[in-house]
This record gives C-alpha cells, sequence and structure tokens, in this order.
C-alpha cells in the first residue's frame, strides 16, 4: 500500500476503513491496537483517498469523490504522474478488472477459512492471465501475491 500514491475505494469499504484506521482525534491509537498494526494504521490514515459513490454527499479523511463514468474517472486518476493506485474491496475491483483497468493484482492469503462472505472477483467476466511478479511470507502463515496483467494493450 505504501507503494500507492493514492487509494481508490468504494463507498462500504471507505466507510469500514474510516471506521478503523482514522486517527482518533485525540492523536493518540486505541488501546485495542497493537503495536505491529500502527505502521499501517499510520500509513493509511495519511493516504490519500478516492471514493467512488453516488449516494455520498461527501467525503473528508484527506478524501474526495469520484463521480460519474466509472471507466473515464479512473482512467484520469491512472494518467496522473505517480507510482499509482491501491484498490481495495470487492464489487469496485470486480468493476475495474471488466474494464480491463487493473494492472496487478496483491493478494493477501490469510491461515485461516471464513466458510462465508462475499467471494473476490465473483462474475469476472473475461478470463485473465497473470504472471507472478512478487511473493512475500510472513511469520504469522500469511502470503501476499502480486500478479500483473499480461493483457495486450493497443
Amino acid at each position: 500500500m505504501e507503494r500507492a500514491d493514492a487509494l481508490l475505494f468504494g463507498r462500504v469499504t471507505y466507510e469500514m476503513m474510516e471506521s478503523a484506521w482514522r486517527k482518533p482525534a485525540a492523536g493518540t491509537w486505541p488501546d485495542w491496537m497493537d503495536e505491529w498494526e500502527t505502521p499501517f494504521a499510520e500509513a493509511i490514515d495519511r493516504a490519500k483517498k478516492h471514493v467512488v459513490s453516488s449516494t455520498l454527499s461527501g467525503v473528508d479523511w484527506n478524501a474526495e469523490l469520484v463521480r460519474g463514468d466509472l471507466g473515464h474517472a479512473v482512467q484520469r486518476l491512472k494518467e496522473e504522474p505517480g507510482e499509482g493506485l491501491w484498490v481495495g474491496g470487492v464489487t469496485l475491483p470486480l468493476a475495474l478488472a471488466d474494464l480491463g483497468l487493473i494492472d496487478e493484482y496483491e493478494f493477501l492469503v490469510q491461515p485461516v477459512l471464513a466458510g462465508h462472505g462475499p467471494t473476490l472477483l465473483a462474475g469476472l467476466r473475461e478470463r485473465s492471465q497473470l504472471e507472478l511478479v512478487d511473493r512475500r511470507e510472513f511469520r504469522s502463515g500469511s502470503v501476499a501475491l502480486r500478479y500483473r496483467s499480461t493483457r495486450q494493450t493497443a
């Protein structure tokens, strides 16, 4: 996430992330947060955010609303100088994948079987070929896998 210039969320993910990772007005992180979570919390709190929503009337937390045609809006964001955008959530990544707007995918595999919840990229219209770019294993047993899309661009 630190490699990205900004984060791109849908409304649900934005609200969920804000409720968990926005630094409290008191300026100190809550007691429930473990020390190892602080770097992530600091990074997401200070990051620039773009929020795709047709229902929100406004956002803060270093964020701006993205409205209108999703494909055109995200293409404009991608053309801005910098390293790129980090997209989180379930619904928004599916829409962006269907539009061919995702250049890299990063999956964090957790050693937990949930047995319920949304399925990532369920309903993707076309099969996408990916090539492995990076792999990191963590002491927790989690594995981060980063893939690049092999689609041909015109």
